[in-house]
């Protein structure tokens, strides 16, 4: 919801961070690569219940997440790394909830599976609709330097990282926090899911009117 706002407010800071790092000759795919494996360090820590630790792995993936973009901003952006950070991404969003199935089955399963459920009717709206936006060439000025179209939504990347936060700090509220989340992204989902439909119907509609007047 507000990521378009922080991503103006850390860009500088970022690029500050990166430009060292491109000096000593580190890419942006070597970050991104780095930032998924601290990432998966949640399953384990989750596992053993050692919460603080996740919390460190799911920081240091975001921080990773951040430089990597930065990086290649100033060096060379590609497709490709571009693709492997969002599918990393969305494999880490779901490691989480994993984690806490992992560390107590039998409280959190539903809750769990419930959120893994959302997150991919998140992930497929937004997948699915900038696969679409490329097709018709929609741009998006809110995140001009991204490499899909972003479609926004009450849950997106920072509302996320906090509700991850919450479930570390206070792990026995998995449960209510996970089904509170979990309808945010729901909201979400539909919600793109109306907008991403009505856009593409009226992109279809002026098509259709463009090809009768032509073979007027």
């Amino acid at each position: 919801m507000i990521d378009a706002i922080l991503y103006r407010r850390l860009n500088p800071l970022l690029s500050a961070v990166a430009r060292p790092l491109v000096k000593l000759g580190i890419k942006a795919d070597q970050v991104t690569v780095i930032g998924f494996i601290c990432g998966l360090g949640v399953l384990p820590a989750l596992y053993f219940q050692e919460y603080l630790w996740a919390l460190l792995a799911i920081l240091l993936n975001r921080l990773c997440d951040g430089l990597d973009g930065a990086i290649a901003r100033q060096t060379h952006r590609t497709d490709a790394g571009g693709f492997i950070d969002s599918v990393f991404d969305f494999i880490f969003y779901s490691s989480v909830p994993l984690g806490f199935l992992l560390a107590d089955p039998a409280t959190n399963a539903v809750a769990a599976g419930f959120l893994m459920l959302s997150f991919m009717a998140t992930a497929a709206s937004f997948l699915a609709f900038a696969v679409l936006a490329s097709k018709h060439g929609i741009e998006n000025p809110r995140y001009p330097t991204k490499s899909l179209y972003y479609m926004g939504g009450i849950t997106e990347g920072f509302e996320t990282i906090v509700a991850f936060i919450l479930f570390c700090l206070w792990p026995q509220h998995f449960v209510l926090l996970a089904f509170i989340f979990a309808g945010l992204c729901w909201f979400t989902a539909l919600t793109r899911l109306y907008l991403g439909y009505q856009t593409l119907h009226a992109l279809t509609g002026v098509a259709d009117g463009k090809e009768s007047s032509t073979n007027r």
